[in-house]
């Protein structure tokens, strides 16, 4: 017993720094309703910060704490949500995550571009002296950061609990949670109250980060991520309800992790694989055991509306003069293209686009998963990193030329992808993102840490050689990875392209207008899922291999889980629905990745990059088409008024027949405008008043349907004042011409009445 005391009382501070972050991530989803993947990124802003006044400024500790902390802290909450999340509807929760994931992704990069590119180390303590040892417990010390660390957390679990529960400003914040229009029937102005919940909850991760800074050796955005994760686990567990469980779970992570170090052998592969991952496995075991967590995307507001259908790409609504013209226009730059690779390309940009072609391949895989199967995704760098690692051993040992590696490594990044997706069956929306994000963690930590793996059978690195591929494609001097990598590409596209127009494509699109419906007509949803995770993975692996080969490495750090992040980032600004979304990201990644590197240190690499996608990303919630296939369409739409003045683009569709219909199959007599609807006419074509309502009922009585249901009178919704909905046989005739008038013809009593 003395021993294992002695293991666990120092996983008690430990896991205090789960248990503090995931406080916070609870009191943000309780008072605002998001689940903040941004957390971990405003911890890591105030510790930037903090550290940088003190060490670089010469500012006192307690006027840097008040700046990076009182202040900075919650002036970044106000702008999330004055800004951002204020702007997506509480039902909206795919775009709640994008914009989280986007901020996750851009606010650390952010920081270098500003100030440079710093090393900073030894932030000082907020607290207490972290050389002191104060007191010890069973003959182990405890120092200022273990001593500032457990009785911060329990200060702030007090208090957070007293504010959310025993408080009406607590109260006002959960009632805005449920429906903001409904708190404000009662007088409360919701706006505030959401904002002062964003302050209080940006202010906590100002904290935490301040008081977590001093525990690392060196302050780096790395080390924020995986706690931040990592505390998605107590967070779980507690169903983002309960703050004291989140804390308890925190804590007991912790502790869990030093008494399995204390008592597991240094040597031993649980040792080296499991425990790096504990916090991950804990995550996934909530995931499928908590009832509740398969409910948090389940609409609470009452007065929630359904969120309007996305607008129609560009290619299905332009004329079809001006598509004719780009099209042509488009092969003759592929054309243009091909040529320039495969003679005067330098071959700097030749590595470049050669680079772009590999990434559009995995960006495909973000078409399918989340484009067509409506689910987010965040581990496609990690099936990306199967198929990679599976080519390069199998070369490595066998012998096996690894184009044909890369088949063998799409199949089983497609196995682990339906393993996945088994998995996370009962999840969707916020479920199914934790869900993959831990997976892709699990590998980071203990997959791809295994030597057996990520080495060759004599221990070196997974440099590719020459012989591991014929055909001349790693031959310097020669274009044949660009022609490998553009027909795999083709293929690829084709393959995408064909899914989405046969059966599977359509199924998928009913399950994302309504599972309940599809399901209805006999869609087995279950089946589709599968299938399209096991698509994805296919597609990731086969990108996977290619990026390998451009690179002629197989690292790690190529495939870890924040890739995944900024991969879906980066898609989602440019068009996550479109196969062409998919390959400009690509090429603009691997683009302008080079055009930054020209740029000063502090603005090269992919910090810059990641802002700018990031930047775009933030759009998502007005544009969840993509801000870039937005201007296009924007675009498209102002030279088809100047080119061609008679095209109507919401007439650019046609039935099987050869009816016109609009972009989202409706009658195109009903619309005179986008997003309008047009009174309908009466047979002599003259223009009856009423609403889409009133037709709707006035079609419902045509058909015997309307008016008996009681004896009580049938009204038509929505009508103007100066029509009557009930004839007085006084003021109007007996018999009415409906071929002459604007009101109905006679009907029955029943019928009137």
């Amino acid at each position: 017993m003395e021993h294992l005391l002695g293991f666990a009382i120092p996983g008690i501070p430990y896991g205090c720094t789960y248990a503090i972050v995931a406080v916070g991530l609870v009191l943000t989803y309780q008072a605002t309703g998001v689940f903040n993947f941004a957390f971990g990124a405003q911890a890591y802003t105030s510790a930037f910060v903090f550290t940088k006044l003190v060490q670089n400024d010469g500012f006192p500790v307690w006027l840097a704490f008040l700046a990076a902390v009182v202040v900075l802290a919650p002036l970044l909450g106000l702008a999330f949500d004055r800004f951002l999340f204020r702007k997506i509807p509480s039902t909206n929760t795919t775009a709640k995550l994008v914009t989280g994931l986007a901020l996750f992704v851009g606010v650390p990069a952010l920081l270098p571009v500003l100030f440079g590119n710093q090393n900073l180390y030894a932030s000082p303590s907020i607290v207490f002296n972290p050389d002191t040892v104060y007191f010890r417990v069973l003959g182990n010390p405890i120092n200022g950061i273990d001593l500032a660390t457990v009785v911060v957390t329990a200060a702030v679990l007090v208090a957070l609990v007293a504010l959310m529960r025993f408080t009406n400003l607590g109260l006002q914040m959960r009632g805005a949670v449920e429906s903001r229009r409904l708190v404000e029937l009662d007088g409360v102005n919701a706006g505030s109250v959401v904002a002062t919940a964003w302050a209080v909850s940006s202010l906590m991760a100002g904290l935490a980060g301040v008081l977590l800074a001093p525990v690392y050796g060196q302050l780096q955005a790395q080390d924020y991520a995986t706690l931040l994760v990592g505390a998605f686990a107590a967070a779980a567990w507690a169903t983002l309800r309960s703050m004291p469980l989140a804390a308890l779970v925190g804590i007991l992570t912790g502790v869990a992790d030093t008494v399995l170090q204390g008592y597991l052998p240094s040597s031993s592969t649980l040792s080296s694989a499991v425990l790096p991952s504990l916090p991950f496995i804990v995550l996934m075991a909530a995931l499928l055991l908590v009832p509740g967590l398969r409910r948090l995307d389940d609409a609470t507001d009452p007065l929630a509306s359904v969120d309007p259908p996305p607008p129609p790409t560009t290619a299905t609504s332009r004329a079809p003069q001006l598509s004719r013209i780009i099209q042509v226009a488009w092969y003759v730059l592929l054309g243009a293209f091909v040529i320039s690779m495969l003679s005067w390309m330098p071959k700097t940009w030749e590595s470049v686009f050669n680079s772009g072609l590999a990434f559009s391949t995995i960006f495909l895989s973000i078409t399918l998963i989340t484009g067509m199967g409506g689910q987010l995704s965040l581990s496609q760098a990690t099936l990306a990193g199967v198929g990679a690692f599976t080519a390069a051993q199998l070369a490595s040992h066998l012998g096996l030329d690894m184009l044909a590696g890369a088949v063998a490594g799409a199949v089983l990044a497609a196995a682990v992808a339906v393993v996945l997706a088994l998995a996370s069956l009962r999840l969707k929306g916020l479920g199914l993102a934790l869900m993959t994000v831990a997976a892709a963690l699990f590998f980071d930590n203990s997959i791809f840490t295994q030597r057996s793996i990520t080495a060759t059978s004599s221990g070196q690195a997974l440099n590719i050689r020459t012989s591991w591929i014929g055909l001349g494609v790693l031959d310097p001097n020669g274009h044949a990875l660009f022609v490998v990598e553009m027909l795999v590409l083709v293929l690829c596209v084709a393959g995408v392209l064909l899914v989405r127009s046969g059966t599977i494509g359509r199924y998928l699109t009913a399950m994302r207008g309504s599972e309940t419906a599809a399901a209805g007509i006999g869609i087995n949803l279950t089946w589709q899922r599968i299938l399209i995770f096991a698509l994805s993975g296919t597609v990731a692996g086969i990108g996977g291999t290619m990026l390998a080969l451009q690179q002629q490495t197989v690292d790690a750090l190529q495939f870890n889980y924040q890739l995944s992040l900024a991969f879906v980032v980066i898609v989602v600004t440019t068009g996550v629905s479109t196969v062409e979304g998919a390959i400009q990201a690509g090429i603009g990644f691997a683009v302008i990745e080079q055009l930054l590197s020209y740029l000063p240190a502090r603005f090269g690499g992919n910090s810059l990059a990641f802002v700018l996608f990031a930047a775009g990303a933030l759009t998502y919630a007005a544009h969840p088409e993509g801000i870039l296939e937005f201007q296009k369409r924007r675009w498209t739409l102002r030279f088809e008024h100047l080119l061609f003045p008679g095209h109507d683009p919401n007439l650019a569709f046609a039935t099987p027949n050869g009816t016109p219909t609009t972009a989202d199959g409706s009658d195109p007599s009903i619309l005179s405008s986008p997003g309008r609807v047009r009174e309908p006419r009466s047979p002599t074509g003259s223009q009856q008043r009423g609403t889409a309502p009133s037709v709707l009922s006035d079609a419902l009585a045509g058909a015997g349907l309307a008016g008996r249901h009681g004896n009580g009178p049938s009204t038509h919704a929505g009508r103007r004042d100066s029509e009557p909905s009930i004839r007085d046989e006084s003021t109007q005739p007996a018999e009415t011409d409906a071929a002459s008038t604007n009101v109905h013809p006679q009907r029955s009593d029943d019928d009137r009445r």
